[in-house]
């Protein structure tokens, strides 16, 4: 079934190995970088290259046997066939799965955005428990963060908060916590015990490279500012905050965490590219969703995707109708059996639409 076409691409890849070994590729850092996404993307499929030529041989052996004379080695030999018939199917559904086209932002580290919504003080709390989640998850993966701006609240919450996250498949592990999540639970504040229902919204951006975004000098107005902190006292005593606003599409990011002014410019523009960048990976995915049903979302930040139900110990993604029953696991960063079947279904979306 993939026999031709794994044979073209271990032949892609013995090229993608010889160019990897040039000495004069290594000076070339963008076409190094793209070899080595090649030589990711190929290496397990040459590997299931050599893999499909061992099981075909071997069944071309067993249907040899089956022409036996000898009665037992015909009934030992449909035994072998039952079973590499069942093991090539399985290799079959590995294949197709690897076959699949790669995400370009596969390899990309992340910034996050999450920002309150309805629900007032509670919903700017929620805010930090998240933070606190994905920062922890970050932990479990081995992944740095840093963050890039806050805005805190008075109780510990955030109206905002805009975080960097790098490591090995960050986006692959997060870019399904676009959206907007749901809190359903008896707030701090709440005397009569009633339980409030808040929301907050999670933007997820691929770090953006110049290559990817082209950023116009006379496109932008940067000003600077005094920073401040909770309760709007000003936490610095010059002018080191920076706020760039994008004129053709009105994007505006703020960055104050620094005390530095060129750092926090820096950092401003490191998100103001991944905004840019977003908005057409945007409709590039609208593109997408025209042509198929795509079970776990638009990556839209409006679109309810997660149900936090405090009192009940549940939490639900809407997209695939999954619920957890272990709350406080989930918020101290074991995302994992959530974030594996967002991974699964997308996978099966994507091979129904191939």
């Amino acid at each position: 079934m993939f026999e031709e076409k794994l044979k073209l691409l271990n032949e892609q890849f013995k090229e993608v190995e010889k160019k990897l070994s040039d000495s004069s590729v290594m000076n070339n850092q963008q076409e190094y970088r793209e070899l080595t996404k090649q030589h990711a993307y190929l290496k397990p499929l040459s590997e299931k290259f050599y893999e499909y030529g061992k099981l075909m041989s071997d069944i071309l052996g067993a249907q040899e046997l089956k022409k036996s004379e000898d009665a037992g080695i015909r009934d030992m030999a449909q035994a072998e066939l039952d079973d590499l018939a069942a093991r090539k199917e399985k290799l079959d559904s590995e294949v197709k799965i690897l076959l699949l086209p790669p995400d370009p932002n596969e390899d990309k580290n992340i910034i996050v955005e999450i920002r309150a919504g309805t629900g007032g003080e509670e919903a700017a709390l929620f805010v930090g428990d998240l933070f606190r989640m994905y920062t922890r998850f970050a932990e479990r993966k081995g992944w740095k963060f840093e963050i890039m701006d806050a805005n805190a609240t008075g109780l510990g919450g955030y109206k905002e908060v805009i975080f960097e996250v790098s490591g090995v498949k960050v986006w692959r592990h997060m870019k399904f916590e676009r959206g907007a999540h749901r809190v359903q639970r008896v707030p701090e504040t709440e005397a009569s015990g009633r339980v409030h229902t808040s929301a907050v919204t999670v933007a997820v951006l691929p770090e953006a490279e110049e290559v990817d975004v082209e950023i116009k000098t006379e496109d932008l107005r940067i000003d600077t500012y005094r920073a401040s902190g909770a309760g709007g006292q000003h936490v610095n005593k010059t002018d080191s905050a920076i706020r760039i606003t994008h004129l053709p599409t009105g994007l505006v990011v703020a960055c104050q965490d620094e005390r530095s002014q060129i750092k926090n410019r820096a950092k401003a523009f490191k998100v103001l590219r991944a905004k840019l960048y977003e908005q057409k990976l945007l409709e590039h995915e609208k593109e997408l969703s025209s042509q198929r049903k795509q079970q776990v979302g638009s990556g839209d930040r409006s679109e309810k995707i997660r149900t936090y139900n405090f009192p009940q110990n549940r939490i639900t993604d809407h997209r695939i109708g999954y619920s957890v029953y272990n709350i406080a696991e989930v918020m101290d960063g074991d995302l994992s059996e959530l974030v594996n079947k967002l991974i699964e279904a997308d996978t099966e979306d994507r091979l129904a639409a191939d």
